[in-house]
């Protein structure tokens, strides 16, 4: 049976392992946003920067890429994927089903926000985001690169966020 990975955020651009098929794909009850506080890969505990998450909502839905590992990666995939995803437990890592664009409904993996979890950040006002991203930087680098990166992304495949559409280019006037 394949595995099949839900990229809705920097698994887009940055996926860390062989993709077979990749289709764009809709998840049900849930949507993407800047909720989760990161203190490893894009700020530190001292500053911390801002990570998409999705965030369980009755109603919404995400659009993002279903990745199909290729053949005999499984394995080592899903412990790439724990150890790059798992590192604070502020993810929890659930199989959902996946509405792709040609008809298919697949179960995937998919990292959700722990709403337990301290770097939980519901309903963060848009412009109080912005701030925190022209700003931080972790361990993989500035938080804008994140933010531009995965809108840049979503854009290409043809998706449509406006709420990153607005991030990207606020902070782009914020650091200009």
């Amino acid at each position: 049976m394949s595995m099949w990975v839900f990229g809705y955020g920097s698994l887009l651009w940055n996926p860390g392992f062989e993709i077979a098929e990749s289709v764009v794909g809709t998840l049900p009850g849930y949507a993407r946003s800047f909720c989760m506080h990161s203190i490893h890969h894009r700020g530190t505990e001292e500053d911390p920067g801002l990570v998409l998450a999705l965030d369980r909502q009755t109603g919404r839905a995400c659009e993002g890429l279903a990745l199909r590992v290729a053949d005999g990666a499984e394995e080592a995939t899903l412990a790439y994927l724990r150890e790059r995803e798992l590192i604070s437990s502020a993810y929890v890592e659930k199989h959902l089903d996946v509405d792709l664009v040609d008809g298919r409904r697949v179960t995937t993996l998919v990292y959700v926000i722990n709403e337990d979890h301290w770097q939980y950040c519901r309903d963060m006002p848009l412009e109080e985001q912005a701030q925190i991203i022209a700003r931080a930087v972790g361990g993989r680098g500035p938080n804008t690169e994140y933010l531009y990166n995965t809108a840049d992304h979503l854009a290409q495949v043809g998706l449509h966020d406006p709420a990153l559409e607005w991030l990207a280019k606020r902070v782009r006037e914020i650091t200009a």
